[in-house]
């Protein structure tokens, strides 16, 4: 059958034609479904511009979404997501492009898990589980690690050898789990139980070697997530991926890029803690020697002290005023002897001078009546009465003969 040939070299079709013609058989194809893998996502004030691309071959076709519809459209999207897009092709005469205008998008397959996992963690985040304050800090140096991990997986072998090149005494107690499949959820939750319940292990890893996204939606499930958030013991996320990440990831109290990385997270390296303690060890020895030269240049500055150089200055100084002392308390002490001998005998001419025997060492007599009264008038003797005579020396009892008292 021969090829149908529209025009002549003589007439041929303008450009303009072409476009138009095209515009016009394009238009008439009308809306269609079409499923694909979005490889472009670029928003521009509210309008969107994107590639959409063939799952199995590669095809690809670019597609717009008007704000307006982008508006009315559910969910999020974003390169990597699969969708399935209702379209209207519509060629642009002017720029000689061909581009699918999207009336309805939706995601599918992968794409509507994404968004299932997306709400999810959003819903996790809200309540909490993803706070940095509920994050538990991991030990400096565990007694054990629980590891949980695949049967003869290359994460285990990482984990464990670069643990052991770190300290080589590090224990580990390991719990093997599927880490894909349908059994994964459920190994790795009993799993998580029987090292929660052993109460030597402080830390546990939770390993897998990476994987594409259908592989590591086990790690997503809320169950395990929920589990994790709650357990006491630390827990680290070491999947081993970048482009996916997987809820444990957001829940665990360490995210670790790869088993090699937990490996190093877990367990510190002798090699550095030896470098540290002696450097700790040379910071100290250098203080305290800076602090016993210190003390020494003080003790110095003690010694070379008059007080401390001849100490024996401090005894002569008190000597002497001891000395001074003394003779002040002698001086003192004669002149106080000095003035009360001055006074006694002061006191004692007193005394001489009023005491009535001074009187009777002059001659007088003191006389008495026998009641003991002295006598000072004649009058109050009779003759007759007895009397007592009191000389200078000693005394005379007498009779009164007569009494001639004053007249």
């Amino acid at each position: 059958m021969a090829e149908r040939i529209t025009g002549t070299p003589d007439e041929p079709w303008s450009v303009e034609r072409l476009g138009a013609e095209l515009k016009s058989y394009i238009g008439r194809l009308g809306h269609l479904w079409v499923e694909g893998e979005i490889t472009q996502w670029s928003n521009s004030r509210g309008n969107v511009f994107g590639k959409l691309k063939d799952v199995e071959g590669g095809a690809t076709v670019s597609f717009n979404v008007w704000r307006s519809t982008l508006q009315a459209i559910d969910g999020e999207f974003s390169q990597g997501d699969r969708a399935v897009l209702l379209v209207k092709p519509d060629y642009w005469p002017r720029g000689g492009t061909l581009s699918m205008v999207a009336a309805q998008i939706r995601h599918v397959g992968l794409g509507d898990l994404l968004a299932r996992l997306e709400a999810l963690r959003r819903q996790l985040a809200a309540e909490g589980l993803f706070e940095a304050s509920r994050k538990r800090p991991l030990p400096f140096l565990p007694g054990t690690i629980g590891l949980i991990t695949g049967r003869d997986s290359d994460a285990e072998k990482d984990v464990l050898r670069n643990a052991q090149l770190r300290w080589p005494d590090v224990r580990f107690r390991v719990e093997h789990a599927a880490v894909q499949g349908d059994q994964t959820v459920p190994t790795v939750l009993a799993a998580l139980a029987r090292l929660e319940a052993d109460p030597e292990v402080d830390v546990i890893v939770i390993a897998r070697g990476g994987g594409d996204f259908q592989n590591l939606l086990g790690f997503s499930d809320e169950r395990l997530v929920r589990a994790v958030a709650a357990a006491t013991t630390p827990v680290v996320s070491a999947i081993g991926h970048e482009a996916d990440r997987p809820l444990l990831d957001d829940v665990a109290d360490l995210r670790a890029s790869t088993p090699t990385d937990a490996a190093k997270r877990v367990v510190p390296d002798v090699a550095e803690e030896r470098a540290r303690i002696a450097q700790a060890r040379a910071q100290l020895g250098m203080r305290l020697t800076q602090l016993v030269a210190r003390e020494a240049e003080r003790l110095e500055a003690f010694r070379s002290r008059p007080a401390l150089a001849r100490p024996e200055t401090m005894i002569d100084q008190r000597a002497e005023e001891l000395a001074r002392l003394a003779a002040r308390a002698d001086e003192l002490a004669g002149r106080a002897v000095d003035l009360g001998a001055q006074r006694l005998e002061h006191l004692r001419g007193t005394l001489r001078a009023l005491s009535p025997q001074s009187t009777l060492d002059r001659g007088y007599a003191v006389v008495q009546t026998a009641e003991g009264h002295v006598l000072r008038d004649a009058a109050d003797a009779s003759p007759g009465d007895r009397v007592l005579v009191t000389l200078a020396a000693g005394s005379i009892a007498a009779d009164v003969q007569e009494a001639h008292p004053v007249e």
